[in-house]
């Protein structure tokens, strides 16, 4: 196995080129104007930060004839762009497509597809929307034990009670899961007492717990602690169950758990992109923006200046390494949480002390690995997530879901599939070194995985052979500090812990010109995502259209799904709740 790293340029990776597919926007625009050459006074803005959120913000803006530039100091997409495996081409053949880690976009993601079906595509009456497709199953895989095989998509009936609810969802859970049925029905009671809560109780009591502590998983067998504390916790926001606010994963549980019949989707539960990210999305997306009339500038964040209770300018640095002065009317944050609160001087904290609880957010790592193959898996027709694995994995098969490019046309040919695995925990020794990922070097952590996958694939049946592997490619985020004998995350990922709620900011506040976008935002979906990142922009730049006086429409926000039959029972909660009083369902069960 050979591990590469990534060299290519900032100002190369955001000159970029437009994608094949991409069309002119055509009868895309109707009804949409193009930032003007010289906007008007009041209407440039900076966005600092060129990942998800900036990316949103930059496109609902220039809708609506603003002047925007982006300053992003690498690459445009961030955590959810993929990235050419450099030098592994062959005879005329593009690099291999690698990654910060798998995309997957939910059925309840109403922000992201909504901004998708604005992006042309060649051919797709939907624009980009119509490259994701439908993932038909989950494995949940054991080690030494019986793996789990989940149809996802519409499943169930509809309930009627709270009763019927706890009998029909602890039921299918013990069913599809394998648990004891008290553990099913003990499960499906904790969900049900968090989907009648009120808001007031959710914000409050729940996100203070733990989501072990709030599912009692200390007293379950030990296939309940595995499978409905510690693997939904790391699978949804890459944390420890003691550490994982029950605000974020009940909100996800009522997602996932408690809408059998995906009512108000925007499409099935799990959908992938039908090739690379970058093709399929990104460079698409970035060639409309520049249609829009959006600028893009290679350059780092370094600083922002106060003046008269407004930012007055922003620093950076350029591609080149000249210091610039950032001038604009707005200004736009953008940046992941651990770069944004690098910003906050005691001057800005003066006027928004809020984000002071920035500092406190934590923030790990989930990380991307690929493995090149010389055979197609038959793993699983979706993700899969292994149970018992020390560092928390999950994995997809690639090829099987790409329509508009084969692997087989990259590299050196050999490539036609792409296992491609998300690490999430990188604090726990593994099975081989008996080291934590942090502490292995990249052909160490290649070969640690490979051994757990092995562990958990292989136990019944040779479903991962070795002779099949071609190469592998870990995410260049991760660089190994040799003096130190650690590995350095150039991209960590806010975690949701219990507390966290309060310690988030509003996307606006005090400073009349500083908007905040960004996953670590207060949002409805409440979760590190795509989806968070996209939502807080739309709130980001309202903020900016009310602030500007401007009479554009606003972006279009989406709420999660509650079940309308539970809200008489989430009204009574909120009387419960100022009264001191538990939730009614809230007992042992």
């Amino acid at each position: 196995m050979a591990g590469q790293r990534l060299s290519v340029s900032r100002r190369a990776v955001l000159r970029g080129t437009v994608a094949a597919g991409v069309v002119t926007a055509g009868a895309w625009a109707a009804g949409v104007r193009s930032t003007p050459a010289h906007a008007a006074p009041g209407r440039r803005v900076a966005v600092l930060g060129g990942g998800v959120a900036g990316m949103t913000a930059a496109h609902e803006l220039a809708e609506r004839g603003f002047e925007v530039t982006v300053y992003e100091r690498r690459a445009l997409g961030g955590k959810a762009r993929s990235m050419p495996v450099p030098n592994s081409g062959r005879d005329g053949r593009p690099d291999l497509v690698g990654e910060h880690g798998f995309r997957f976009f939910p059925g309840f993601y109403h922000h992201i597809p909504d901004t998708m079906r604005r992006i042309p595509f060649a051919g797709n009456g939907n624009g980009v929307w119509d490259n994701l497709v439908a993932t038909p199953e989950a494995r949940f895989s054991r080690r030494d034990g019986e793996d789990v095989l989940l149809p996802m998509g519409r499943a169930g009936r509809v309930w009627a009670t709270p009763e019927d609810f706890r009998e029909t969802v602890g039921s299918a859970i013990s069913t599809s899961a394998k648990l004891p049925t008290a553990d099913g029905l003990h499960f499906a009671n904790r969900l049900l007492v968090y989907n009648t809560s009120c808001d007031a109780r959710r914000d409050g009591e729940w996100d203070a717990i733990s989501w072990r502590d709030y599912v009692g998983a200390a007293h379950r067998s030990k296939e309940f602690r595995m499978l409905m504390s510690r693997t939904l916790t790391t699978l949804l926001v890459a944390a420890k169950d003691n550490l994982a606010s029950t605000r974020t994963i009940g909100n996800m549980g009522e997602q996932f758990l408690g809408n059998p019949l995906e009512i108000g989707n925007d499409g099935a539960l799990d959908r992938v992109l039908n090739g690379p990210t970058n093709e399929a999305w990104i460079d698409p997306w970035a060639a409309r923006l520049r249609e829009l009339g959006v600028r893009f500038e290679a350059a780092e964040v370094r600083g922002l200046d106060l003046r008269d209770k407004r930012i007055a300018a922003a620093r950076v640095v350029d591609g080149s390494g000249t210091a610039k002065t950032v001038d604009a009317d707005h200004f736009i944050c953008a940046m992941p949480v651990e770069a944004a609160r690098t910003l906050w001087t005691p001057e800005i904290l003066e006027l928004r002390p809020e984000l002071a609880g920035m500092h406190q957010l934590m923030v790990d790592w989930m990380t991307g690995l690929q493995f090149y193959l010389r055979r197609r898996t038959a793993i699983a027709r979706g993700h899969v997530a292994y149970v018992d694995s020390p560092w928390s994995l999950t994995s997809i098969a690639q090829d099987q879901f790409w329509r508009r490019t084969r692997l087989s046309d990259h590299g050196d040919g050999a490539v036609v599939d792409c296992l491609s695995v998300d690490i999430s925990d990188w604090h726990t020794p593994g099975v081989l070194y008996g080291k934590s990922a942090k502490e292995c070097t990249h052909d160490e952590i290649a070969r640690e995985v490979w051994a757990q996958l092995e562990a958990h694939l292989n136990d019944n049946s040779e479903l991962l052979r070795a002779e099949d592997l071609h190469s592998w490619f870990l995410d260049p985020g991760i660089s190994w500090d040799a003096a130190n004998r650690r590995n350095v995350n150039a991209d960590p990922l806010l975690i949701n812990t219990a507390g966290s709620w309060a310690l988030r900011p509003d996307p606006h506040g005090a400073i009349e010109n500083l908007y905040l976008a960004g996953d670590y935002v207060r949002t409805n979906v409440d979760l590190a995502t795509m989806e968070g990142a996209s939502e807080s922009a739309r709130k980001a730049v309202n903020a900016l259209l009310d602030v500007s006086g401007s009479n554009a429409p606003r972006c279009r926000l989406f709420t999660l799904y509650r079940a309308a039959e539970l809200e008489p029972f989430r009204q009574l909660d909120a009387a419960r709740y100022a009264s001191g009083q538990a939730n009614l369902f809230d007992a042992p069960f």
